[in-house]
């Protein structure tokens, strides 16, 4: 994923409201949302075979985002979408699972992971040191790290406050407030090795860079206290100019005990 605004452990109803938009290379193949073998619920890159978010009805969930910098670019052998999977996958708890990934984090290119269950959610960056867990509230998460104050995310971020106090929850609408294709002035890019041409289309939340780069899939994640989970992405030809929608719903096993607001 490359833009993601969420409300973790914070609205008396939801334990998890996430927007997520991911951009890709639109050569790239891959398959939408769909249950794999292994039970887990998430897209499907089929050039390295892993995702980029994902939830399994036991409560485990994950998210990746790329870093860019593109300054330093170089090529690496594991890929990024492994380590999602590889987490839903698993039956390692969140820190510990990231605690072993932290000792090779430098194996991938530039990462931000989220990993998360029923009782905690956690935050690794290979651009920073340490592990964070996020305890409540709303954070924003883009190709830098956790909380960067890029003007796409601060809106996206203010979108999902809007549709949270307005009590507006359906997938469609908060998609939308990640939609936006308005680009930031040249004098605020930040500088991650792309043309000033391409950091300008690259400001912009729902991206398209010459036709051939840009937001590939929209995805809305919603898990209720009760283990309620609806998950909605929306998959776009920008060629075409065409989307596919793909949806589930679940519910959570072994629920623990819920928090107070």
């Amino acid at each position: 994923m490359c833009l993601l605004a969420f409300n973790w452990n914070n609205h008396p109803d939801y334990k998890l409201i996430l927007v997520a938009n991911r951009d890709e290379f639109f050569e790239r193949p891959s398959e939408p949302l769909q249950e794999w073998p292994s039970g887990f619920y998430g897209g499907k890159d089929l050039r390295a075979g892993g995702t980029w978010l994902g939830m399994h009805p036991s409560g485990r969930f994950a998210a990746i985002t790329n870093f860019r910098d593109l300054k330093s670019k170089k090529e690496f052998a594991k890929s990024r979408g492994d380590l999602v999977k590889n987490y839903l996958e698993g039956d390692m708890d969140p820190l510990g699972y990231l605690q072993e990934i932290e000792k090779e984090k430098f194996e991938y290119e530039g990462f931000n992971l989220l990993v998360g269950n029923q009782e905690s959610l956690y935050y690794l960056s290979n651009k920073i040191d340490g592990i964070k867990e996020l305890v409540k509230g709303i954070f924003g998460l883009s190709n830098a790290v956790l909380e960067t104050p890029w003007p796409k995310l601060l809106k996206a971020k203010n979108s999902l406050v809007h549709y949270i106090e307005t009590g507006i929850f359906e997938p469609e609408k908060l998609m939308q407030g990640q939609h936006s294709k308005e680009t930031d002035p040249q004098e605020i890019l930040p500088d991650t090795g792309a043309t000033p041409e391409q950091e300008k289309l690259l400001s912009a939340q729902f991206i398209n860079v010459g036709n051939y780069y840009g937001t590939v899939n929209s995805t809305v994640l919603l898990w209720k206290h009760n283990g309620e989970v609806e998950m909605m992405e929306r998959k776009f030809d920008q060629v075409a100019q065409t989307f596919q929608d793909t949806k589930f719903s679940f519910r959570i096993h072994q629920l623990v005990e819920q928090h107070d607001f």
